[in-house]
């Protein structure tokens, strides 16, 4: 019996072959994500008929029937949405009670909110560093803006209202809410007694009482007992208590990253020589983040959409303003859902960003893949 064919198979390679076609591409996705198993199958088939009977109906009741011109809600006489308001309290929903004469002021502050967010979000900037100066200095240059001051006219802080104030709450908030977190969470978890004693009661207390409670207290309760001299601004005591109660939780958030570090990293940072505040900037800190930015970015989210609840204290928030017009006598009984849809796609965007950045800021500093 002859070997030949066989040497010859042993001699001869044989060159890559591309992957299967149903394991790559978009094929390829939608049988590892949708169509992976029988009961995979179902579910996408079930959810895509929900889509097929939810989708068509909404758009033709928000778009294609929809009234977009009119006064008042005697104009929208179609069967769909109502969006004659639009036109004529977006500014409302936008600015609160500002006057039109100083919009100006809303808008270049929103404006230069973006260089002052991009060194803090994004790696590798051209002159990073004088904008990360302009970061910390953002803060008092908004404020002398919404506020005025010095040559600038004076708005009461009772004008603010609309998105910019759920925005002004929950990026003041945010800001505040992580080194106080960060802090906190240290203390916690330090050695001194006394400090572990406050950490933990501050956390405790706040974590157990619901943010609303908190809220009356600083609008009602706290005034009766400070003296007449102290005037504090409700706002200002609405940050305090928002930080303080988004505080408590991010400790929690960024205990739970400290105790995910390996006992290896602080015993190498003390080899090193480091102290104890460099040894938690420089090794623990930036690991106890990174492994931290789902429970944080969750809390920054959780905190934005509980700005909606100082309507309940008076502030006139985007959800207020949605609320008041429905009680106006000229669109009464015509807007019931469309202010409330109208308020949910500002909170989507903005929520929604804070998840994807979050997504991709994990992507980025993820080192398994590298």
């Amino acid at each position: 019996m002859s070997i030949e064919p066989f040497s010859r198979a042993q001699k001869d390679m044989l060159g890559e072959r591309p992957p299967p076609v149903t394991e790559t591409g978009t094929i390829g996705w939608l049988r590892a994500n949708l169509f992976s198993s029988w009961g995979s199958s179902l579910l996408t088939l079930a959810s895509l008929y929900l889509l097929w009977i939810t989708v068509p109906s909404f758009f033709e009741w928000a778009i294609f029937e929809a009234d977009v011109t009119g006064t008042t809600g005697q104009d929208c006489t179609g069967e769909g949405a109502c969006w004659a308001w639009v036109d004529q309290r977006i500014n409302q929903f936008l600015y609160g009670f500002y006057t039109a004469g100083e919009y100006w002021r809303v808008n270049l502050a929103a404006l230069l909110l973006i260089p002052a967010l991009l060194p803090l979000l994004f790696d590798g900037l051209p002159h990073a560093r004088r904008l990360r100066l302009f970061s910390f200095a953002y803060p008092f240059i908004a404020a002398f803006l919404l506020v005025g001051g010095f040559g600038l006219e004076s708005v009461p802080t009772r004008s603010f209202g609309g998105f910019m104030l759920n925005v002004t709450i929950g990026l003041s908030g945010i800001v505040l809410s992580l080194p106080i977190g960060v802090l906190l969470a240290l203390g916690r978890r330090s050695r001194l007694p006394a400090l572990r004693m406050l950490s933990v009661i501050f956390i405790e207390l706040v974590r157990g009482v619901p943010l609303i409670t908190l809220l009356f207290t600083a609008a009602i309760l706290l005034p009766m007992f400070m003296p007449e001299s102290w005037s504090l601004d409700l706002i200002i005591r609405v940050i305090v208590v928002v930080t303080a109660f988004s505080s408590a939780y991010m400790a929690e958030v960024i205990r739970g990253g400290l105790q995910s570090i390996p006992k290896g990293q602080y015993e190498a940072a003390m080899a090193m020589g480091l102290g104890y505040w460099q040894s938690m900037r420089l090794i623990i800190l930036p690991q106890a983040l990174k492994v931290s930015i789902p429970g944080i970015v969750n809390t920054f989210i959780g905190l934005f959409k509980d700005t909606t609840l100082v309507f309940l204290i008076g502030l006139f928030d985007i959800l207020g303003i949605a609320r008041s017009l429905q009680q106006n006598q000229d669109w009464i009984g015509n807007v019931d859902t469309e202010g409330f849809l109208f308020t949910s796609a500002f909170f989507f965007v903005v929520c929604f960003s804070m998840s994807r950045y979050s997504m991709n800021l994990e992507r980025r500093l993820d080192t398994t893949k590298r």
